[in-house]
């Protein structure tokens, strides 16, 4: 679960914290380590909604979802997924526009397609067993989930972290779950000065991880870290070092460098690119149209747009191109959004037009039916009229 430090519960104060001055020897990374760990863990976890059991569609949802995304954004999503879509079977089944708009404003919608996938090659697979990992459990959300790593790495769109955390936290397997909160902890805690984001690296925690697992409650172990990096050894700023349950084990703080760690390779420029995007609107509805398949946001819906930046005059003979019969400009707007390897500098017009055109060059749409069916990515959606 990655998460960047957003706390909505306090850390007890009152638990016992070992106390290592700057300078002062640190503790072996052992058995007590663990223990403190787990300990820690059970007192201060915070109470998220796919905390409420161990199921392994629940556990892998909220993973998924979880990447490269905040905590506090995530709680409706999941809430909203799970309503709509409660068993892998509903999963399987959803048609992709439905999928889509559950997902919209998450972003990387190849990974919601991959949800579906495995959940459509679970529910083929003849000898998968029924699972029920606690009494309170039914097991009907997740019938047929594998159980071991190999099995849940087989699916797609599920890598070693994820699958570590679903085997860990509902199989009660000792498999490390190395996310980015977990990579930060055990730089700190090791000193470790290389690239945290290379393969070694992550590897050498991985295997250093896996002998410091317990015979029992794995994953409280597996979010002990998870919830350690989120709330105490955090990114970005000052870490909380006063109120760290492991801070006698941590060797950049004895050495007084928990600022300068972990390392990180410089990350690669993004490419620029300029977008005129087209809020076409005629007799109360909207344009949009469906963007190509094995695009960026391919198959999504967006306002219709050209890869350059258009003045009004321009953007006016465009929609007369279309078809659509402009009648006048009433306003323009200008916004960045930026794509994890690419930033879209977007200039928008609103035209009103006399004619919808041609009816295959576009999906003219209410309102209402923008707001609650179609998946509009979030790149568009600063320039939904309001």
């Amino acid at each position: 679960m990655k998460d960047n430090g957003n706390m909505n519960s306090e850390i007890r104060s009152d638990a016992a914290v070992p106390k290592t001055p700057a300078g002062s020897a640190v503790l072996p990374l052992d058995s007590s380590f663990t223990v403190e760990v787990t300990g820690w863990y059970r007192d201060n976890r915070r109470n998220l909604p796919w905390r409420q059991d161990k199921d392994p569609y629940h556990v892998w949802v909220s993973e998924i979802m979880l990447q490269q995304t905040r905590v506090e954004a995530v709680r409706d999503y999941y809430q909203r997924f799970m309503q709509a879509l409660p068993t892998i079977e509903a999963l399987a089944e959803a048609e992709e526009e439905q999928l889509l708009k559950l997902w919209q404003g998450l972003g990387y919608y190849n990974r919601v397609r991959n949800l579906q996938k495995a959940a459509r090659q679970i529910l083929q697979n003849p000898s998968a067993e029924e699972v029920s990992v606690d009494p309170s459990v039914t097991g009907f959300a997740s019938a047929g989930f594998p159980r071991t790593m190999p099995e849940i790495l087989a699916l797609p769109g599920i890598g070693e972290y994820t699958a570590g955390a679903i085997a860990s936290i509902c199989f009660d397997q000792r498999t490390p779950a190395v996310d980015g909160n977990v990579l930060r902890v055990m730089a700190r805690l090791t000193e470790e000065e290389g690239d945290v984001k290379s393969t070694p690296v992550k590897r050498s925690f991985t295997e250093l991880l896996a002998d410091l697992y317990p015979d029992t409650d794995c994953g409280d172990f597996t979010q002990g870290l998870i919830e350690l990096g989120a709330l105490v050894c955090l990114p970005n700023g000052q870490p909380r070092c006063e109120m760290c349950p492991v801070s006698g084990f941590c060797r950049a703080r004895a050495a007084g460098r928990v600022m300068e760690l972990p390392v990180k390779a410089e990350k690669k420029t993004r490419r620029q690119e300029q977008r005129t995007v087209f809020i076409l609107s005629c007799g109360g509805r909207l344009a949009v149209r469906r963007r190509p398949k094995g695009s960026l946001l391919g198959n999504l819906y967006e306002f219709p747009q050209v890869s350059r930046h258009l003045t009004a005059g321009a953007a006016v003979s465009q929609a007369e191109a279309w078809g659509c019969h402009p009648l006048d400009v009433t306003r323009s707007k200008q916004y960045k959004h930026i794509f994890s390897h690419v930033e879209w500098d977007m200039i928008g017009y609103y035209i009103n037009c006399g004619s919808e055109g041609p009816g295959e060059t576009f999906r003219w749409v209410s309102r209402e039916q923008l707001e609650e069916e179609i998946p509009l990515p979030s790149a568009f959606q600063p320039f939904c009229p309001e």
